[in-house]
């Protein structure tokens, strides 16, 4: 009995699968002919059906060559070796390697900071020197940190990333940045301090026309936790473009946050709507802090630096009260969820060259101690925060770094509502793998060890705290292989003899 029924189990399976042979050999046989007579696609063409693995091959390459391939400083945005950092940062693990460096030190642009031969000792260590945004507003901002989140949006990234990303800025007293998406209930839920960035499209504070809302604008700002609002002319990833979110991104919520319809694309002007020039760009910056009470400052991608000359010029003829009360400079080299690879790759002027130049010109007109300026764009690791200062950044924003602390592997998935760590993704299943109380953590940790390690750099180099880096702390090594020190490259420039107070 037992035998008959085991010889009838192996004639179905016999069966089926010859039954499956033939399905696939039939399937394998028409995708031949469909493949052998389009005329669309050479490759399948003339190699019916094997052709068609090539975009296979092509989705998953980046994936194998990320974890077997690539060498630890080989990949594009980030290497192995920048994530890991910030990977065991995150964890709170020891940052410590052996036996030797995997770094190119003769690599054109590498960053060497000048040892001190007597550093300075932890006992004579200083407190970072605090410094105060928005002398001439109603509330002024005497940040706690020099390191802080930069704008990423609700809606560009998950609920459970932007809770985590306010949790971990409460715990580590960093600032987070609303990203151009508007104030969500997610950003505030903390108690953390909030910096209001308000892109082209105004979202939260908007009139059907773009413009500016100012009663809105009073109410997203009334929250104790607003310290200041960036108005945003320019992306590092995409200057001249807008914000990108996809309509299957809008959901009602992010609709009601942002006053925009539910599943359609929210696409940002390329511009305010509002503001044409110089003096109108002036005179917006005065009505949001008249009507705020709070420090505001803009964001900008370098172009022409013949721009900030006019701008540096209208803020002296009008009184340096009228000046924006910080600049952000973001690199040509920043990121997002979504731009056109023309302008990610092509536009605006790179960090390393952009900063230095806005902070001479700043200087040049002797506003050094009314606009602070804050670096943003592909500073993720101790060595680019300090180099930033070196430069003359006053703050550094940065925002992948904490997406790599919240998980994020380089997927490349982020303009497709697919991310596979559920950071930018709005798939309730893809972000139950981010648990809001492990992730907070890490951002947290990410950012005190960001602190610690330039702090470090800074004493090896002789001085107490980080905002006394200077230019001559760093060199940068050319094409030749040989360094330059970075006042050298970048000569300190005199004020102007018509804004000198001597």
């Amino acid at each position: 009995m037992l035998d008959s029924w085991v010889v009838a189990v192996l004639k179905f399976m016999a069966s089926l699968f010859v039954i499956v042979i033939g399905v696939v050999a039939l399937v394998v046989l028409v995708m031949y002919f469909i493949d052998r007579f389009q005329t669309q696609h050479t490759i399948r063409r003339n190699y019916p059906v094997i052709g068609r693995f090539r975009y296979l091959f092509e989705h998953i390459g980046e994936f194998f060559r990320q974890y077997f391939f690539a060498m630890d400083r080989e990949e594009m945005p980030f290497n192995r070796a920048q994530r890991a950092w910030v990977y065991r940062a995150a964890k709170n693990e020891k940052n410590t390697v052996a036996f030797g460096s995997t770094r190119n030190l003769d690599r054109r642009g590498a960053m060497i900071f000048m040892n001190c031969p007597f550093p300075v000792l932890e006992k004579d260590r200083a407190e970072t020197q605090r410094k105060t945004i928005g002398p001439y507003c109603k509330h002024p901002y005497q940040p706690k940190s020099f390191f802080n989140i930069s704008g990423m949006s609700y809606g560009a990234l998950s609920r459970p990333a932007i809770r985590a990303l306010s949790h971990g800025a409460q715990k580590a007293g960093v600032w987070l940045n609303t990203g151009e998406g508007g104030i969500s209930p997610f950003h505030l839920e903390s108690g953390c301090d909030i910096v209001y960035q308000l892109g082209t499209a105004k979202y939260g504070a908007r009139n059907d026309d773009g413009s500016l809302n100012v009663d809105m604008l009073k109410e997203k700002t009334s929250h104790e936790q607003v310290k200041m609002i960036e108005l945003k002319l320019a992306q590092g990833a995409k200057p001249g473009k807008g914000g990108m979110l996809p309509g299957g991104k809008v959901t009602e919520e992010i609709a009601e946050i942002r006053g925009i319809p539910v599943n359609q694309p929210s696409l940002s002007p390329n511009r305010h709507v509002d503001v044409k020039n110089t003096p109108e760009l002036l005179d917006m910056v005065e009505k949001i802090r008249t009507a705020s009470g709070l420090p505001v400052g803009i964001k900008i991608v370098m172009g022409s630096e013949n721009w900030l000359h006019e701008l540096f010029t209208e803020i002296r003829q009008r009184g340096i009260e009228s000046a924006p009360d910080f600049i952000t400079i973001d690199g040509g080299d920043g990121g997002t969820g979504a731009a056109p690879q023309s302008l990610m790759d092509d536009v605006g002027l790179p960090l390393k060259e952009a900063l230095p130049r806005l902070v001479d010109v700043r200087d040049q007109y002797d506003l050094q101690d009314r606009i602070r300026i804050m670096a943003s764009g592909k500073l993720i690791t101790p060595a680019e925060v300090a180099w930033a200062l070196c430069a003359g950044a006053d703050f550094i924003n940065n925002a992948r770094g904490f997406m790599f602390s919240l998980g994020c592997i380089q997927a490349l998935k982020c303009n497709t509502n697919e991310c596979p760590t559920g950071i930018t993704t709005h798939d309730r299943g893809l972000q139950k793998g981010l648990v809001v109380s492990d992730k907070s953590e890490r951002v947290a940790h990410y950012a005190k060890h960001m602190i610690g390690e330039v702090e470090t750099i800074a004493h090896s180099c002789g001085v107490t705290e980080p905002r006394q880096l200077r230019r001559s702390h760093v060199r940068v090594v050319l094409s030749n292989e040989l360094s330059i020190a970075l006042d050298e490259m970048f000569p300190y420039k005199d004020v102007l003899p018509e804004y000198s107070s001597d």
